[in-house]
């Protein structure tokens, strides 16, 4: 098997915004951004926003004043707009009541994909760490309240001294292509979807494994298949919960040897270029095909199927 970085693959920075991380150190920061009128907020109930505007493409992000936030919201400093201008986030939990009734709100994974790349970047990383401003506030090492510090990316334990950051955890995701036939692409389909959905096969990194081990590791578990040319084809920061997807192309050693395992993967199936540009345009146009189901746009999943079709990967 060999492993290596596709020259071709483009350098995609997010344009629109600047995690300004320089200025996390600043202690009194999110008191003055606080006190800005000028200041965008990002209002999350869960990992939920409001947007508005087309689906499809060309969405934008609601955002708020300080002023106009309820009580209750967990904040954080999350960059600077091209402007200039503070973005922060305000998070509220799931259980509690959603600001702003009545207003349209969407998650992530559904309204990622019409987002432009700043905006998708500035709500990725809100939901990933208001999840953790939520849900960390003890010390794993002696069970104590933290405090939050670097302007809600950092604890601070005071009973043990242990400093404390969001968590990432890495994970692989894998289109797999035909041994001898480039026109076709094996995708499954996980036990707790309905039959007609498959997407790309994912699974996460163990500890002392690197992610080319991973790739073959998981294809063989979930898919019976033995891979080779790996390819590394980019990455994204998915917060379910809180993954870094590392997206690869490979292609099977024996297509024959396919088999779902049964418990996690329900089935696993060969499409042809055909059927994969058929089910992309359905999704596209948001109708329900009839056939099968592919990723949405907000995910990497939808990149690596839509480039291995385009034949860009």
């Amino acid at each position: 098997m060999t492993a290596r970085t596709d020259p071709r693959i483009p350098v995609r920075m997010p344009s629109g915004f600047d995690r300004a991380a320089a200025e996390r150190e600043d202690d009194g920061l999110l008191d003055r951004l606080r006190a800005d009128e000028a200041s965008r907020v990002l209002v999350l109930h869960a990992d939920t926003a409001q947007v508005t505007g087309p689906s499809g493409g060309g969405a934008r992000l609601v955002y708020r004043r300080s002023a106009q936030v309820p009580d209750g919201a967990r904040w954080a400093f999350l960059g600077r707009a091209d402007d200039g201008a503070a973005l922060l986030t305000a998070v509220f939990d799931r259980e509690a009541e959603r600001p702003f009734a009545g207003e349209e709100w969407a998650p992530l994974r559904a309204a990622g994909g019409d987002l432009d790349a700043g905006e998708a970047a500035a709500f990725t990383a809100a939901v990933s760490l208001g999840r953790w401003l939520l849900d960390a506030e003890f010390c794993p090492a002696c069970g104590i309240r933290t405090r939050l510090r670097a302007n809600g990316w950092a604890r601070v334990c005071d009973d043990c001294g242990r400093e404390h950051f969001p968590r990432t955890d890495p994970a692989v995701i894998v289109a797999v292509q035909s041994a001898t036939d480039p026109d076709l692409l094996l995708l499954g389909s996980n036990a707790l979807w309905e039959a007609d959905r498959f997407s790309c096969f994912a699974g996460f990194v163990e500890a002392g494994e690197s992610a080319e081990a991973a790739v073959v590791r998981e294809l063989g578990e979930e898919a019976g298949v033995r891979v080779r040319d790996v390819r590394y084809r980019g990455s994204q920061a998915w917060p379910y919960p809180r993954s870094l997807m590392l997206g690869f192309l490979a292609r099977a050693v024996d297509d024959d040897a396919a088999r779902a395992d049964g418990a996690e993967i329900a089935a696993v199936r060969w499409f042809t270029r055909a059927q994969i540009g058929e089910a992309l345009q359905e999704r596209a146009a948001g109708r329900r095909p009839g056939d099968v189901l592919l990723p949405g746009t907000a995910s990497i999943a939808h990149r690596l199927i839509s480039e291995w079709h385009a034949g860009a990967a």
